[in-house]
């Protein structure tokens, strides 16, 4: 036994040097990784960005922050990590708002989201929520949309931004559903939720996670959700194809790397988020914080990205949106 590791000892400390070596090449030891989110803290962008910049840093022995870099929708964010240079780490956790949305109604994003950076992993999907106040006289989507269709000058939408997914959304599923609506775009989530339970707004689209408490609460009533399945936290309420109308539609986070960062060190930072996905606490934590995990390759979440810019931009197109 003692020759045997003796023979073998070499080869493990070496391996083992190998390994050292692989995550200290990804920074020097006085560089962290750092990961931007264009969006305010507290927000799910945020939220999923710390849960895995905490297990990247175990997993990789490096300092990992997250910094909150605001304006524009997350463009200025974008802006900033295009910039990056060669000989530093800094990724981008971004939504379809920023990479695919942006670049398709304003003409001078300061980034060209195909061209500047390259994705690495996405690491969550959420879909959208259909929901009135309480004291709405309807019970589901099909008595909503007649509601809508007997009540035109009534029949208004709020969404948390104007231009954004739930804005797009909104206008999808009124086409879909030969329904003549006013989008109401806010100035974020809060004021939406405010004006809906406050009876200003009749009806809203969010993201689901965002509208669950306030259901929970019974301050508003989900009607329907945009998955292509019930979401596990919400199984009673239907999606839009089970409520009658055939329609389906997500939306993502995915880590992104600005094109300065060197090919070996994308392979090993995309590895690394993707073995960080697949861990199961990691999958408990976004449970808990109504957040639906995904484990993807590089690949995987390129062919994605495709899709999802083929899927939204004929309808961004056929709103005629100008910001």
């Amino acid at each position: 036994m003692i020759r045997m590791l003796q023979q073998y000892l070499p080869i493990l400390l070496a391996s083992l040097a190998c390994v050292g070596h692989a995550n200290a090449q990804i920074v020097p030891a006085d560089s962290p990784i750092r990961i931007v989110v264009g969006f305010p803290p507290g927000g799910a962008t945020d939220r999923i960005a710390r849960i895995v910049a905490d297990k990247l840093q175990t997993k990789l022995h490096v300092t990992v922050i997250v910094e909150n870099k605001t304006g524009a929708g997350g463009r200025v964010a974008a802006q900033i990590v295009k910039a990056t240079p060669a000989n530093q780490v800094q990724l981008m956790l971004a939504n379809p708002a920023v990479m695919v949305v942006a670049p398709l109604v304003f003409q001078d994003n300061g980034y060209d989201a195909e061209k500047d950076f390259v994705p690495m992993s996405q690491v969550n999907s959420y879909e959208f929520g259909l929901a009135v106040e309480p004291s709405m006289p309807v019970s589901d989507l099909a008595g909503l949309l007649d509601w809508l269709r007997i009540h035109p000058g009534q029949a208004n939408i709020g969404v948390p931004a104007t231009g954004s997914l739930p804005h797009f959304f909104a206008l999808m599923m009124a086409d879909k559903a030969q329904v003549q609506t006013q989008v109401v775009g806010y100035r974020g989530s809060a004021p939406l939720m405010n004006d809906l339970i406050g009876k200003q707004v009749p009806v809203a689209i969010d993201i689901l996670d965002t509208l669950w408490p306030q259901h929970e609460a019974g301050k508003l009533k989900i009607l329907a959700v945009s998955g292509e399945q019930r979401a596990p936290f919400a199984p009673d309420i239907p999606t839009f194809n089970q409520a009658g109308l055939n329609i389906t539609a997500t939306g993502w986070n995915t880590f992104f790397a600005p094109i300065s960062l060197p090919q070996d060190k994308l392979s090993q930072l995309s590895e690394a988020i993707r073995a960080v996905m697949q861990d199961p606490e990691t999958q408990r934590t976004f449970a808990v914080a109504k957040l639906t995990p995904v484990i993807s390759t590089q690949a995987q979440t390129q062919t994605m990205l495709n899709n999802y810019r083929a899927q939204w931009a004929p309808v961004v197109a056929r709103s005629g949106f100008q910001p």
